[in-house]
């Protein structure tokens, strides 16, 4: 009796998970290309950039076939403090390469999806399956106004609530 309890206790647990819609990403997605730093134009609120503004991420070919990701943005409090990560990003599935995994802190990773990419590798927005996170990425610390109006109407057919989208500034006192 006990074996069914516990099984009938997992299965309500795995069944009770959110269910998501499918998220479509990019179909190809050349890491060299999309290598360098890339200007955090917009995203949703999260815990780990809490109170930065001036955020950046550098991606870079590690010789294992990896992605290097520094992550960087200064206080608005203070544009002279600056909070800096390090982590590592690759692709699990070769058939989905912009479905990536990225980690900060072994062993656990999150979902990196390039979900929309220009053709010249200048504008991404990225976010995960859950649609808890989102960002809209530039490799030049602006973008046009049309461009990123564009990018918000895809992120709301994909189904982000982009009602709470933060606006990142990027340009700082003491860069």
């Amino acid at each position: 009796m006990k074996k069914i309890g516990c099984m009938f206790l997992l299965l309500g647990f795995f069944g009770c998970r959110p269910s998501y819609n499918a998220l479509d990403t990019v179909p190809v997605l050349d890491i060299t290309k999309y290598a360098g730093i890339w200007y955090e134009i917009a995203r949703l609120p999260n815990s780990f950039e809490r109170k930065l503004e001036c955020v950046t991420a550098t991606y870079s070919l590690r010789d294992d076939g990896k992605i290097k990701v520094v992550n960087k943005g200064h206080l608005i409090s203070n544009h002279a403090e600056v909070k800096e990560i390090t982590g590592v990003a690759w692709v699990p599935d070769k058939k989905a390469p912009a479905k990536l995994k990225v980690s900060f802190f072994r062993p656990f990773a999150g979902k990196y999806w390039v979900l929309d990419l220009n053709d010249d590798y200048t504008c991404a927005m990225v976010g995960d399956p859950s649609r808890k996170y989102f960002w809209i990425l530039s490799k030049k610390r602006t973008i046009d106004e049309g461009m990123y109006n564009t990018l918000l109407e895809k992120a709301i057919q994909k189904g982000f609530d982009i009602q709470k989208i933060i606006k990142v500034k990027q340009v700082c006192d003491k860069e």
